[in-house]
């Protein structure tokens, strides 16, 4: 199975299922050196771990990495850095009647037409299980950019019909990491919980919205043409499970905007000694390269789609059924997955650091 590697130099290759011994990875490029924050890690993962979340699945799994190589005394030895995730919580026998039935939305009928086989047990390779390895080698890119002081926030903007237009500081964000929805705007947290409440008592699911900012890129990372920044950004985010949409700075606005007013204007800022936008609807990046702005984007996330009511499908033989998930699920995936986002921001973000090196 290919594709299972991301990243230019630095590069997380990702191994495992659902419900198979373990989930792990292999992070290759990782400078030497680095003295490793292991708390760090360990606070990602909590963030991420079944349970934490209003509306997540009721799985138990502790998420405790284990570091096999590329780590000696706490720090890093620029060799690859392989680590493991146990799976401890796992109750394959709640997907024993799915076996021959093709989930609507999942990846039952896909993965069973390109290899010929599938592991129908919480999905196998395409399960959101598989996330608890990107977000480890997420915090140790995050790590490799405090030597440039990167700061990457997230946040909960919307959960199915309910909206946030509140625009969080750093502070506010940090504080909603303990929020039951990682939402930074409470009003719309009690309202988003609220929602959920009712739609889990319906056996639904709902979507909704994180969005990202990150400050302090200094201007020039970037390729040119096909590995533009957000374009390596925007492919890391539709990678992560049940993302359906990305957009950047002005996103889908802009093309109701006129040039006279999209164009960020550039000024001379003395105090800072450096080159500003007067307007950041570029979202940080132009040409594909960072300019030194804010970059900030939204991710859409899809309805859950094991869901406790009935539905219709076909089997391997084509035969219409009827079935009900069981097992343990999300009623809305996104307040788990801002750490995920976060992780993909930072491996980015990582890699196109140590491109930049290149040039200077």
């Amino acid at each position: 199975m290919a594709a299972n590697t991301f990243g230019h130099i630095l590069r997380l290759t990702t191994f495992g299922e659902s419900h198979g011994v373990a989930i792990g990875g292999v992070l290759d490029g990782f400078p030497s050196g680095i003295r490793i924050d292991f708390n760090f890690i360990d606070a990602m993962l909590r963030e991420r771990r079944p349970g934490s979340k209003a509306g997540s699945t009721q799985r138990r799994e502790a998420d405790e990495v284990e570091f096999l190589s590329g780590i000696a005394e706490g720090v890093s030895l620029g060799t690859p850095i392989a680590f493991l995730i146990r799976n401890k919580d796992k109750r394959s026998k709640d997907y024993s009647h799915l076996k021959d039935l093709y989930r609507p939305s999942h990846a039952d009928y896909t993965y069973q037409s390109k290899y010929g086989i599938r592991d129908h047990k919480g999905g196998g390779r395409a399960s959101a299980r598989e996330t608890v390895a990107r977000v480890v080698g997420g915090a140790l890119a995050q790590q490799l950019l405090w030597e440039k002081k990167v700061d990457i926030a997230a946040w909960v903007s919307r959960i199915g019909v309910i909206q946030s237009n509140k625009q969080p500081t750093r502070e506010e964000i940090e504080v909603a990491a303990g929020d039951p929805l990682y939402c930074p705007d409470q009003e719309a947290s009690q309202k988003m919980k609220a929602y959920l409440d009712e739609l889990r008592q319906q056996g639904d699911s709902a979507g909704g919205i994180i969005s990202c900012s990150i400050i302090k890129v200094p201007a020039g990372w970037g390729e040119p043409v096909f590995d533009k920044l957000h374009a390596d950004l925007g492919k890391a985010m539709l990678s992560i499970n049940a993302v359906k949409g990305f957009e950047y700075g002005s996103g889908f606005s802009a093309a109701s905007m006129q040039g006279s007013r999209h164009a960020d204007e550039f000024y001379y800022d003395k105090a800072g000694n450096n080159i500003r936008t007067r307007t950041n609807y570029s979202g940080g990046i132009q040409g594909g390269i960072s300019n030194g702005e804010e970059i900030f984007f939204n991710v859409a996330f899809k309805p859950v789609s094991s869901i406790g009511k009935q539905q219709q499908t076909v089997d391997k033989k084509g035969k219409s059924q009827s079935f009900q998930v069981q097992g343990r699920h999300d009623v809305c995936v996104v307040p788990r997955a801002v750490p995920i986002v976060k992780a993909m921001a930072a491996l980015v973000l990582a890699d196109h650091y140590l491109l930049n090196k290149r040039y200077s």
